[in-house]
């Protein structure tokens, strides 16, 4: 199920978990990674009942992306099935010591909650969205605060309870080797790279550059937005109204859907900067990581962990959203924040952006941090 899907998709937590779950192993702990369905890895992998799954398809006509696409409820009906089938198995492979520990490392852990108690063996839980993201988050989680909960940053953990018993806080790492910095960058537009949606703030990339392109019109700047729209879907009208007119600017490309390592290097090692004006609280944001792999600075917006992967005037620009009286953000004032960020961001080395990469980002980084973690919890 994941292979079909996750190519589909910009970013997924399977793509992290695999990533572990083999670095783990490099490292010499014995791995078992449990999946919906079987995974390309050398790690033991074991794998959901998914028959009814597969005969409800078949009677639909439908693969898995079909039925994800059309039936998006249903999907994830069956799959959450499938999942809780998962977490009874390795809970039960726990109590009869089969297992030292248990990270239930997803989203969506509603049936690992409860049934922690039963595990006789040490659980640890990473959940990978802000915890107040959805009312049913907000309505749930703040009732386990007494588990073991690792968080990928320090901003995500504002969304529990002060006295939640967090265990670790471990950055994301990568593993893709095509992620390197491009001998000579041509340096001459600003890439964007994620979901075009209003919480992502792409207007004010917009806003910033067309500021920027009016002070500098000898050396005008580009932006090249990278990602997926969603027009049509949920009565988002965010494309239609916002960034498609803006197309017809000069100095305003999208460029689509990067789907490759490969492609993904060319198109941010080859940028100015990154740029990240996201207006909602990031729990992280794994395309920043990406950049800093590929030697590129970044702008972006103080919002929730932009700033503990930022490392201010050395690795980008942390820019602080203007906000009115009322609260709200205002667009104007902080688009040329963005602009002002934009004239300032050749002042950062791109070699101290590959060199905070290699020091606070990879892969093993990461899998040593959780091994740590999972000792400490054995003792």
């Amino acid at each position: 199920m994941q292979q079909e899907i996750l190519p589909q998709v910009i970013f997924s937590p399977a793509q992290l978990a695999l990533s572990l779950a083999e670095g783990l192993q490099s490292l010499g702990a014995e791995v078992t990674l449990f999946s919906p369905g079987p995974v390309n890895t050398t790690v033991k992998n074991i794998t959901a009942n998914r028959h009814l799954f597969e005969q409800e398809l078949a009677a639909r006509g439908n693969t898995y992306v079909d039925l994800l696409k059309k039936h998006p409820f249903t999907f994830i009906t069956l799959a959450r099935q499938l999942q809780s089938e998962l977490i009874a198995t390795a809970y039960a492979m726990a109590n009869a010591g089969e297992l030292d520990l248990v990270h239930i490392y997803t989203n969506e852990e509603e049936t690992a909650l409860p049934f922690a108690a039963l595990c006789r063996k040490p659980v640890v839980f990473t959940h990978h969205d802000p915890f107040n993201f959805l009312i049913k988050y907000k309505n749930l989680f703040p009732k386990y605060k007494q588990l073991n909960w690792i968080s990928f940053s320090y901003a995500q953990r504002n969304g529990m309870p002060d006295d939640t018993n967090w265990v670790g806080n471990v950055y994301h790492g990568l593993t893709e080797p095509a992620l390197h910095p491009v001998p000579k960058p041509t340096a001459d537009y600003i890439a964007y790279l994620g979901r075009i949606i209003e919480p992502k703030g792409v207007h004010l990339a917009i806003a910033a550059v067309k500021a920027y392109n009016l002070q500098h019109p000898d050396h005008p700047l580009t932006l090249k937005i990278a990602g997926k729209h969603y027009a049509g879907h949920k009565k988002d009208d965010y494309w239609h109204n916002r960034i498609e007119p803006e197309l017809n600017n000069i100095g305003i490309e999208h460029v689509g859907f990067i789907d490759t390592a490969e492609a993904k290097r060319e198109f941010l090692g080859n940028a100015k900067a990154l740029i990240v004006p996201s207006l909602f609280t990031e729990p992280f944001g794994m395309v920043t990581v990406e950049a800093l792999a590929c030697g590129t600075p970044i702008i972006g917006l103080d919002s929730g962990a932009i700033p503990e992967v930022i490392l201010d005037k050395v690795t980008g620009l942390v820019v602080s959203k203007a906000v009115k009286h009322d609260g709200a953000v205002d667009d104007t004032q902080t688009s040329r924040r963005l602009a002002k960020a934009l004239d300032n961001i050749h002042e950062i080395e791109r070699a101290a952006c590959r060199k905070d990469y290699e020091t606070r980002f990879t892969a093993e980084r990461m899998c040593q941090e959780y091994l740590a973690i999972y000792l400490s919890l054995r003792q």
